[in-house]
């Protein structure tokens, strides 16, 4: 079937994969292209207003602009489509801001086949149909970044977009063709976030602190949000490596660090890389939990960030807010040992209780290769008193290290390993119930252990082990912004994921009226409809 007759039982993305994104010349000839001059009067905008319309297709919400050197009306009124020799962003222009004025709303688009190799054809693309959920770029002669940069990258572009085809383009073939196929994989989700297909492949769905805009297909349920992920939290993490050197090393190095600084010089490798960053912002939950103002820490008040933020010979060297340029990331770098010492000796003293609260730190170790050597990398999550305040701060450490060599400084200074890189991040205090084992917290909640949901509603029948295994690996299946609300339903009622799902669906994704719902027909719920 003809994309122009795209069945209506299919998806925007189905009809995208089925037809779009799979089309070929069928005499498997390359047509030359003629080179036509058209000037934009009211009669020209009356063909492209044609010729729009009869390329859409209401029903599907879908607009076919494949191969449009090829339409027969255009050609009879010599205009010149993108991607013909001549053309020019105008006639894009044009076309998409016609097609902003079809009803329905655009939801599919396919670009394919037309020779398009300038991104600047597709730049006013995002300005006339923002919404756009599904786009097809096959067979186009794209090759540079740049070009892509024309339709993401920047607030307003395409923030909706769910599906992108790029096959056939040189700035996709050539990094395939080149063994970087995952690198392009990488930056195309960095510049469209909302993205989840990829010429035809699923991508992994990033979620930093920030996630992508949900599509139609998606909608993102409006309530409480999650207290807890489907996945529990495990203890330290240490594999690859003898447990006692990861033990050893960190029970003499932090110790040192408190009370013997400058003698740490010794365990850094002439070419160590050391740097510093503070994050002020007291996080969420932290600030529910009252730990910045509480009686019981009076200490929290007194504690200041100037001397993280322009102490350390160097200063704060927190990327995300340089304000200063280059020099600025060049002196918060500190290569070299006694470099690295100069700076440590200028932050604030600290204490480091390692030896006597073992549960306020978290530590994750594996090894890591750099070149024919292997190298150990360890990750430190845990507090610290700072003082003179003797408030306490919340940091992470990461180290990489390597053997220290018989004869080296760090050898002959009793350490088994010598430090290649030093990573610390001091950020406002947050209790270290964050990384206990059980299940994760991913919202703050009003008092220590508290168990009710974000609903109001105490927890449901209990659930065998088994059941929630099964809760677990069907919750994988389900979008991961819906994932949290359906495994409140699934824990305060026993139901399973499917059965949660439609409970939900049916009742707008208000869990107090799903709740309620499935209290009046339980009685009448099949076996299998539970865990």
């Amino acid at each position: 079937m003809a994309i122009r007759g795209a069945s209506k039982h299919l998806t925007a993305g189905q009809r995208i994969r089925r037809n779009a994104m799979s089309i070929t010349n069928p005499d498997g000839v390359t047509r030359p292209l003629p080179t036509r001059v058209a000037a934009m009067g009211v009669k020209t905008l009356d063909v492209w207003r044609d010729f729009v319309n009869r390329r859409w297709n209401a029903e599907a919400r879908f607009l076919n602009l494949e191969r449009m050197l090829d339409d027969e009306e255009l050609q009879k009124h010599n205009l010149l489509p993108p991607g013909a020799p001549g053309s020019s962003p105008r006639e894009a222009a044009v076309i998409f801001k016609l097609a902003s004025h079809l009803k329905p709303e655009v939801q599919t688009i396919s670009l394919a086949n037309n020779n398009i190799g300038s991104g600047q054809m597709l730049s006013t693309l995002s300005h006339y149909l923002p919404h756009l959920a599904n786009l097809s770029l096959q067979n186009n002669n794209l090759r540079t970044w740049r070009d892509i940069d024309y339709i993401s990258g920047r607030k307003g572009k395409l923030e909706h977009l769910r599906e992108l085809v790029l096959i056939g383009n040189p700035v996709r073939e050539l990094e395939f063709q080149n063994g970087r196929g995952d690198k392009y994989k990488s930056e195309m989700a960095r510049r469209f976030v909302s993205l989840t297909l990829l010429d035809q492949e699923a991508i992994a769905a990033i979620s930093f602190d920030a996630p992508g805009t949900s599509g139609p297909s998606a909608p993102v349920p409006k309530g409480p949000t999650a207290t807890t992920f489907p996945a529990e939290m495990g203890p330290s993490f240490i594999t690859g490596i003898e447990g006692s050197i990861v033990g050893n090393f960190l029970m003499r190095f932090f110790p040192t660090f408190d009370k013997q600084r400058e003698s740490l010089v010794n365990v850094y490798h002439p070419a160590a890389t050391f740097s510093f960053s503070a994050n002020t912002a007291i996080p969420i939950r932290s600030r529910i939990q009252g730990h910045h103002t509480s009686k019981d820490m009076p200490n929290q008040r007194k504690l200041e960030w100037v001397t993280w933020l322009a102490g350390g010979a160097g200063g704060s060297r927190n990327l995300g807010r340089m304000g200063h340029g280059v020099d600025k990331m060049l002196n918060s770098l500190h290569v070299g040992a006694e470099e690295a010492m100069k700076s440590m000796m200028n932050l604030p003293k600290t204490v480091h209780d390692v030896a006597g609260a073992p549960e306020k730190f978290c530590v994750d170790a594996w090894p890591v290769g750099q070149g024919e050597s292997m190298n150990l990398f360890i990750s430190v999550h845990g507090q610290f008193v700072e003082y003179p305040a003797q408030g306490i701060r919340s940091f992470d450490r990461s180290f990489v290290l390597a053997p220290a060599l018989e004869g080296s400084r760090a050898k002959q200074n009793g350490w088994d390993v010598v430090i290649l890189s030093d990573q610390l991040v001091v950020r406002a205090y947050s209790s270290h119930e964050a990384w206990t084992p059980g299940p994760m917290l991913v919202q703050a909640v009003k008092g220590e252990g508290s168990t009710s949901s974000a609903s109001g509603h105490t927890p449901g029948p209990n659930i065998s082990s088994q059941g929630i295994a099964r809760m677990n690996q069907d919750l994988l299946a389900v979008d991961e912004r819906q994932r949290p609300f359906v495994m409140q339903i699934c824990q305060a009622t026993g139901l399973t994921v499917k059965y949660s799902m439609d409970c939900l669906q049916n009742n707008g994704w208000d869990q107090e009226r799903a709740i309620a719902n499935f209290e009046q027909v339980k009685g009448n719920l099949p076996p299998d409809a539970f865990l």
